[in-house]
């Protein structure tokens, strides 16, 4: 992933139809959003409710959809201590997740756009990145990507921040990610400074990021882009525009926009079904 020229766009998903969507769109690699799988699993805020095998179940449902599309994953805090932070690695390199980054909140940790955030020692995080790197390197044939991730730069300012990626970087990071990056200027800052880790910018739209676009990001030097919360935030307005109609009228005619249900099986992979059911010989899918 990172060999690849050119900066990597990843659309955050959080569940199956959002990662059909994306695939159809040519997306080449996907971001699992812990706010987004929060949402779309337990329909509840990213305020540290949903648990480790709330993120491996979905990750691995995503990583089935297409097994050569890589998958970035948030890992949160890693979920405990060294101990864990270890086992979350295994688990997300046997869902089949490309990369996963691990920041540095407390455990009762929030989304990184909220106010209130609290942060652990430069210590403690530093263990947890060297527990993931270590659990990685331990797993033979594995090449799972460590992304270290600090959400201190609103908490502690941006120089304390980029001074923990790089003890982060020091320790086996592979990609640093300074959440809330406020300004073009800062981007570019960080870019400079933790060179030559490659640098991860995640944009939410109203969020403490501004609107980069990915063009952008390139320009500043990022390698990875990702949208958070791309999908989730579509399927609220979708989803309340839809209920609305169909309150209002009695009908869920206008929201269907013409789409049958065989039109909607197909967005979620109706045709490859067939074409698996057809090669094997059997005929029960042969009419749909």
């Amino acid at each position: 992933m990172l060999a690849r020229p050119g900066i990597v766009v990843a659309p955050g998903v959080c569940d199956g139809i959002s990662a059909r969507c994306a695939l159809e769109a040519g997306f080449d690699c996907l971001y699992q959003s812990g706010a987004a799988t929060t949402a779309a699993k337990l329909g509840m805020p990213d305020l540290a409710i949903a648990t480790l095998p709330d993120f491996v179940q979905n990750a691995t449902m995503i990583t089935g959809l297409s097994y050569s599309t890589p998958l970035i994953a948030d890992a949160d805090t890693g979920f405990g201590g060294p101990a864990m932070v270890a086992r979350t690695v295994q688990m997300y390199d046997r869902a089949g997740v490309a990369a996963l980054h691990i920041e540095d909140q407390v455990q009762t940790k929030r989304c990184g756009h909220l106010l209130g955030k609290q942060v652990v020692s430069t210590e403690e995080f530093v263990t947890r990145i060297r527990a993931a790197v270590q659990a990685r390197d331990a797993i033979p044939g594995s090449d799972i990507v460590v992304i270290a991730r600090t959400d201190s730069a609103q908490v502690l300012g941006m120089d304390e921040a980029i001074r923990r990626l790089q003890a982060a970087a020091s320790v086996g990071a592979d990609v640093a990610f300074i959440e809330g990056v406020k300004t073009k200027e800062l981007l570019e800052k960080t870019v400079k400074a933790l060179h030559p880790t490659p640098v991860l910018v995640n944009v939410i739209s109203g969020g403490l990021t501004p609107s980069f676009t990915t063009k952008e990001a390139e320009e500043m030097g990022a390698k990875i882009i990702i949208f958070s919360l791309v999908s989730c935030v579509a399927a609220a307005h979708g989803i309340r525009e839809a209920m609305a109609l169909l309150k209002k009228t009695g009908t869920d005619h206008t929201s269907a926009r013409g789409m049958d249900p065989r039109k909607f099986f197909e967005v979620v992979g109706l045709d490859e079904v067939i074409e698996v059911d057809r090669r094997a010989g059997g005929t029960a899918l042969s009419s749909i």
